[in-house]
């Protein structure tokens, strides 16, 4: 897709849709309704801009935390020679998230999710005997909420 294929319907559902979904039996179909269009219509759409990679990913937020589950930011200083083999060992490990470099001394940060809380010193000490390198764990203290619409 091109941003010619983007157009003003596309815009309104983007936009529509970072306000959430209604709590109803058919969520989708009052969306729809709202913006003029079928909701065939609708789902088409929200798949082919995520097929199209014009979204990355749509579905819900979780609280990973109040569902037991455990989450925290690490970093690894990685030496830019061991850059590749390191991102390849945190793309291995089922618990990140999601990984990315920063231009920082600490250039790899990444997220991990666990089952439990107390799963994340384990697997903490798991990637650092993969990678030969100390992870810095900054586990959240205090959660702000901050909302994000981004106009398209």
């Amino acid at each position: 897709m091109n941003f010619l294929e983007f157009d003003a319907q596309d815009r309104a559902i983007v936009n529509r849709l970072q306000n959430g979904l209604p709590l109803v039996l058919h969520p989708y179909a009052a969306v729809a309704e709202e913006l003029g269009v079928s909701e065939e219509e609708l789902l088409a759409r929200l798949t082919r801009l995520r097929d199209s990679g014009v979204l990355s990913r749509f579905g819900p937020m979780y609280h990973a935390e109040r569902m037991g589950g455990g989450l925290t930011l690490a970093a690894l200083a990685v030496p830019e020679a061991d850059y590749e083999r390191v991102v390849e060992i945190l793309n291995n490990v089922p618990e990140v998230a999601h990984n990315y470099r920063r231009e920082h001394t600490l250039n790899m940060w990444f997220v991990l999710a666990t089952e439990s809380s107390e799963r994340i010193p384990q697997v903490v000490t798991d990637i650092e005997v993969a990678t030969g390198l100390p992870v810095f764990n900054m586990p959240k203290e205090r959660e702000f909420y901050v909302r994000v619409h981004l106009s398209v």
